[in-house]
């Protein structure tokens, strides 16, 4: 494809949430805090959900119970902000039969990682996006987790795919700045690339090095307080101190046990329970949060929510 360089919009900007998946047991999703969540941070700004990601424990959920989640969730959102939904796994006949469900539902998008497991060439995953992507009926997200699939997404790859037209941008959860503008550069190639942070402490850099926008586990929450710290970054920054200063705060949530993605979701899950949304409980193989821990996030969230 020739070089493309174009002020057209993005395909998707500003804050996606990486929507919690509230569970009443392992195999039962409580839809009751799933409705309560989904209308809060809708009227809280966001600008797309996100279903099935690792903070949405997607991995350690049944295919039945994820079919039934992005059912429900595109029935109650009905068309307000786009439903975004990962469709990845190991089994490729799986990964393509979400992806269909989802575009039955009503998903506006689906999102690709590498598959887990086995490690992958970068010749193997391009084939291996290409032959999803055939077979995939929504435009797809590229979506770059190497802590957890063990499989980077080169940024020559990226380059690559660019040149698909029905791949419409990448989620960056590396966490890595350098490569992060590696990929910023390269969106000179194509018309309305998305390019999304993953850590929502990288929010401002990412944004000040041309992403557009973040998947922010915590405006799960705090819908609002993300929304005004990527608007910040965008235009007017008189406010981030003050919004940074809370979004630090909120943080500690997720350091009730050793950092990782494990730590996130137990935060998440155990804020929402301070605010009347859900019980905290988390999909196995995770263990609950401990007694401390559960009474250092109550007051954190008291604090918060008092602000």
């Amino acid at each position: 494809m020739a070089e493309v360089i174009d002020d057209a919009a993005p395909a998707l900007a500003g804050i996606i949430v990486p929507l919690v998946t509230p569970l009443q047991s392992t195999d039962a999703v409580d839809y009751a805090a799933l409705e309560l969540l989904l209308e809060r941070v809708i009227s809280g700004g966001a600008s797309g959900i996100f279903l099935l990601s690792t903070c949405g424990e997607g991995a350690s959920l049944s295919y039945r119970l994820r079919r039934e989640l992005i059912a429900h969730t595109c029935r109650q959102v009905n068309g307000r902000v786009p439903v975004l939904v990962n469709i990845t796994d190991t089994s490729p006949a799986e990964t393509t039969a979400i992806a269909i469900s989802a575009a039955e539902a009503g998903a506006e998008f689906a999102v690709l990682a590498p598959p887990y497991y086995l490690p992958l060439s970068q010749a193997e995953l391009t084939e291996y996006v290409l032959r999803r992507l055939a077979e995939c009926p929504l435009p797809l997200m590229l979506y770059n987790m190497p802590e957890l699939t063990k499989v980077a997404i080169a940024a020559t790859t990226v380059r690559r795919l660019m040149d698909e037209r029905a791949i419409i941008g990448l989620k960056d959860s590396s966490g890595n700045l350098d490569y992060f503008a590696q990929l910023c550069a390269l969106k000179r190639h194509r018309a309305g690339w998305s390019l999304l942070m993953g850590p929502e402490h990288l929010l401002v850099e990412s944004v000040e090095r041309g992403g557009n926008g973040g998947v922010c586990g915590g405006a799960n929450l705090f819908p609002e307080l993300f929304v005004g710290i990527y608007t910040a970054a965008a235009g007017d920054g008189s406010r981030l101190p003050e919004l940074l200063a809370t979004a630090e705060r909120l943080e500690e949530i997720y350091l009730t046990e050793p950092p990782s993605a494990a730590s996130v979701i137990k935060g998440l899950k155990q804020g929402l329970a301070c605010l009347g949304i859900g019980n905290g409980r988390v999909a196995e193989p995770l263990g609950e949060v401990a007694p401390e821990g559960k009474a250092r996030i109550q007051a954190i969230m008291k604090q918060l929510a008092n602000k």
